[in-house]
């Protein structure tokens, strides 16, 4: 099964992640089939950058987000 969701980046206790399709049983900092966006919690406010088009297109082929990259998707759809 295939997931969107996110790649942990960054120093310790300084996170960023990328938001990633990747294989469900691949490791979270494995092996990833495309990179669909950024996100960084610690600016203020948090910085989504989100390639909304390929999301789409993912999510219309099957590929099924994580509650936390739910969040992001529909967070970054309000803006």
């Amino acid at each position: 099964m295939v997931k969107i969701r996110l790649q942990r980046e960054g120093k310790k206790k300084a996170p960023f992640y990328h938001i990633v399709v990747a294989d469900s049983r691949s490791p979270r900092d494995g092996k990833v089939i495309a990179k669909v966006g950024t996100y960084d919690p610690m600016t203020k406010p948090s910085t989504i950058v989100l390639d909304k088009e390929a999301v789409a297109t993912w999510i219309k082929n099957g590929a099924k987000p994580t509650d936390t990259v739910k969040k992001l998707i529909d967070l970054a759809n309000k803006d």
